[in-house]
């Protein structure tokens, strides 16, 4: 007889980054769809879970505090597993795929689902591991197709293991609301060209290949401003940074924001510096937004990114290259970077809206019960 399934997320960490977020906006519209949702975070969580136990989804924590090898997290998921008997665990980032790998034998449940979520999640040994562990996995997503190549080409997954679903955005959150923006730019204090950044603080973003070519840019387009939105280790050198490129008052660092869609609305266009990537929520919801993009040409940005048509790309690492497209963008009549974003938007609602990515995953999941013999109730 159908009965409601049950579904359980595995991952690294509860924090405000990309792959975090599209977790918790998926478990919650799952819920919404009557799926039996649960969350294991491998470390203490930082951010979500009073969203998530809100709608009903339980949290819980294998209280991970340190790097070196402990089987007490091993042990402490297999007693989850048992005692809330999932059909489906959906693990997110390379240490929770591997532990819910490790833990099937110990605590056997129907379907693993493994996601990669960048198109390089740590090197040689742990591509030689997503192999040597493979068996245990039911399917390994990737959320690029720019990754799902580079993962079969350097054997991490064989090719019939593995699929491609990209991150969706909310396109009613994130959207056009020309109203707010002229009182939230009051609020900031910043006039003329405006250009936001969002994202945490650390190697991956490249933050100093994006102050370079902003400095460049401020020096022929002096009124041009910079607002950067987040946290992270590398952010107290970025600033130091800033002051050295005599940008200072030019560059405005936010810290974490809540109001992401609103300052987006706020910006004239988006910039990203990173030296690599999966598939950026950022770009997503600057596209939902309208914003035409400068970005580095890496992991899955192409794929949201359409050249020339609704933004730049550029190589990683070149702040010359970086600086070019930006003063480029800045360059064009109003009217055609409002055309640019105009077909972001169009972009991101046909291919990657947060209700068709839905609809993809939950085919998948009733496409893997199916094959175990598990039928859930409509």
């Amino acid at each position: 007889m159908p009965r409601k399934s049950s579904l359980l997320f595995l991952t690294t960490g509860l924090a405000y980054g990309g792959a975090e977020t599209q977790l918790v906006r998926l478990a919650t519209r799952l819920k919404s769809r009557d799926w039996e949702v649960s969350v294991v975070s491998l470390i203490p969580p930082k951010a979500y879970v009073e969203d998530l136990e809100a709608v009903g989804i339980p949290v819980f924590s294998l209280n991970i505090q340190r790097k070196l090898p402990d089987p007490c997290p091993v042990l402490r998921f297999a007693r989850i597993i048992r005692k809330w008997r999932p059909d489906i665990v959906h693990s997110h980032m390379v240490h929770a795929n591997l532990l819910a790998r490790i833990v099937r034998p110990l605590a056997p449940f129907p379907v693993l689902i493994c996601s990669a979520r960048n198109i390089d999640e740590g090197g040689r040994l742990r591509e030689f591991l997503y192999r040597l562990t493979d068996p245990l996995c039911d399917l390994t997503t990737q959320v690029s197709q720019a990754g799902l190549e580079r993962y079969v080409r350097v054997g991490a997954v064989p090719r019939h293991k593995i699929r491609y679903i990209p991150n969706g955005v909310d396109i009613e959150r994130f959207k056009p609301n020309p109203e707010g923006r002229l009182k939230l730019r009051r609020e900031l204090g910043v006039n003329g060209f405006v250009w936001l950044a969002v994202g945490r603080f650390d190697p991956q973003k490249d933050y100093p290949n994006m102050l370079q070519a902003f400095a460049r840019v401020v020096h022929n387009n002096p009124n041009a401003m910079l607002l950067i939105a987040g946290d992270g280790p590398l952010r107290k050198d970025m600033e130091i940074m800033a002051q050295e490129f005599d940008i200072k008052e030019r560059v405005k660092f936010l810290g974490i924001r809540r109001d992401i869609p609103q300052l987006m609305n706020a910006a004239d266009a988006y910039v990203m510096s990173s030296s690599w990537e999966g598939m950026p929520n950022v770009l997503l919801e600057a596209s939902a937004t309208g914003l035409p993009i400068v970005a580095t040409d890496v992991g899955g940005n192409r794929e949201i990114v359409l050249e020339g048509e609704t933004g730049f790309l550029v190589p990683p690492r070149n702040p010359e290259a970086l600086a070019v497209a930006m003063a480029r963008l800045m360059d064009l009549p109003e009217g055609k970077r409002l055309e640019m974003g105009r077909k972001a938007r169009e972009h991101v609602t046909e291919h990657f809206s947060l209700e068709k990515v839905v609809d993809l995953w939950e085919a998948l999941y009733e496409e893997l019960l199916q094959r175990k013999g598990i039928q859930r109730s409509l």
